[in-house]
């Protein structure tokens, strides 16, 4: 481990940009670059005369790329070995590896937060969505660098780690899948019940304005809207998140047994994803979320928002381009199956066993991406030292 070195990127990275010129009858394929080293972001393809562009940067595999606009959000990855044709605009500069360091090891630093933080500081221009971080500047970062064979040794033992992560993820979302189609089953096993809408069982509350500035370590338990699509199952009984004791009076609260319901969603798919509050003290709820106070079983009223039911009619209340949002009276609109209320509690005892599994899951996912930047953190900085024969090392790590 004694040969490793701290070298800038222009001694083992190139700025290798090929563009290509846009043809008017044409398709391309274009990527973007996620934030926070996620790899490319795949939009739909375009033709030619739907651009203003003049020529695209062609995305080749195994570079290096980041977005010029958003670099200070970790916005770098390195494409697939097996990217095929893939496009991006001149704001997406691309750089070749040298033989001195395996693409799979640069792709490890994309992921790491002190590279992020280089970034961000390299930055410039006028406003956060207007900075940039220029290619000359870019290639002036410098990084760790192990011998070939330490770097491979860190890309196969990282790999381990992210084929279970990996798993774990699938896992968890095939549950997710199956949640919908699991309530639309039991409740029509359950009988021929008629379809209300659902302002007649309860009423929508828009929540009120707080930022994530307002958060503090305790105090009043806060729903943000965010939360509803990253944090949180059906049900839930404790915040994320807190704002200060003196925002109660002027926030809107949900009680116990109260569903919050998400208003805005990047896609129609995740607009209204909602959760069943338990906790035995109110939270706040943000501005653009929902509250549905009603008088039906807790657990099933949060299953309600994920029947297929209720899924393919708030399409139609979708609104937005770049983001969806719906307001409570449209939500209000929308006609479900409402069994006495026996049954929905029986309804609701058996989604709960199975939400609690699948927020075990989500708890075992949280806990192995934490252990992979730890893991990766401290082989980076060496503190762990992967010996050259480290088939063994390798089952131990997994």
């Amino acid at each position: 481990m004694n040969e490793w070195k701290q070298v800038r990127l222009d001694e083992v990275v190139t700025l290798d940009v090929e563009t290509v010129p846009v043809v008017g009858a044409s398709s391309y394929d274009i990527v973007g670059v996620l934030n926070r080293g996620r790899g490319l972001l795949f939009r739909e393809a375009i033709v030619g005369v739907e651009t203003s562009y003049k020529a695209l940067n062609s995305i080749r595999p195994s570079q290096i790329v980041y977005s010029r606009l958003k670099a200070f959000e970790g916005a770098i990855t390195v494409a697939p070995n097996d990217l095929g044709k893939a496009y991006a605009s001149p704001e997406f500069p691309t750089f070749t590896c040298s033989e001195r360091v395996l693409p799979e090891y640069f792709r490890l630093l994309t992921t790491t937060r002190r590279l992020w933080e280089q970034l961000r500081a390299l930055s410039t221009g006028m406003g956060g969505r207007r900075e940039r971080v220029k290619p000359s500047d870019f290639l002036t970062i410098e990084v760790a660098l192990p011998p070939l064979s330490t770097q491979r040794r860190i890309v196969d033992a990282m790999a381990a780690v992210d084929s279970q992560i990996e798993a774990l993820r699938q896992e968890h979302e095939r549950g997710r899948a199956a949640l919908g189609p699991m309530i639309g089953g039991l409740i029509i096993a359950s009988g021929d019940w008629d379809a209300l809408p659902l302002s007649s069982v309860g009423k929508f509350t828009r929540g009120r304005r707080f930022t994530k500035a307002d958060y503090v370590s305790s105090g009043l338990g806060c729903i943000h809207y965010g939360q509803l699509h990253t944090d949180f199952g059906l049900f839930t009984s404790s915040p994320r998140t807190y704002l200060p004791e003196t925002f109660r009076n002027r926030m809107r609260l949900a009680s116990t047994g109260d569903v919050v319901i998400a208003g805005t969603s990047e896609n129609t798919e995740d607009l209204a994803n909602a959760t069943v509050w338990l906790g035995d003290n109110e939270v706040a709820v943000h501005d653009d979320a929902y509250i549905f106070k009603h008088d039906l079983d807790p657990i099933f009223a949060s299953c309600i928002f994920v029947s297929p039911e209720f899924q393919a009619q708030k399409v139609q209340y979708a609104a937005g381009t770049k983001v969806s949002r719906s307001s409570g009276e449209n939500l209000a609109k929308i006609l479900v199956s409402i069994p006495p209320k026996d049954v929905q509690t029986r309804i609701g005892g058996v989604v709960k066993a199975f939400d609690e599994k699948l927020e075990s899951l989500h708890s075992e996912l949280v806990t192995s991406r934490a252990f992979r930047s730890s893991f990766l953190a401290s082989l980076l900085n060496r503190e762990i030292e992967i010996p050259q024969s480290y088939d063994r090392f390798l089952q131990e790590v997994v």
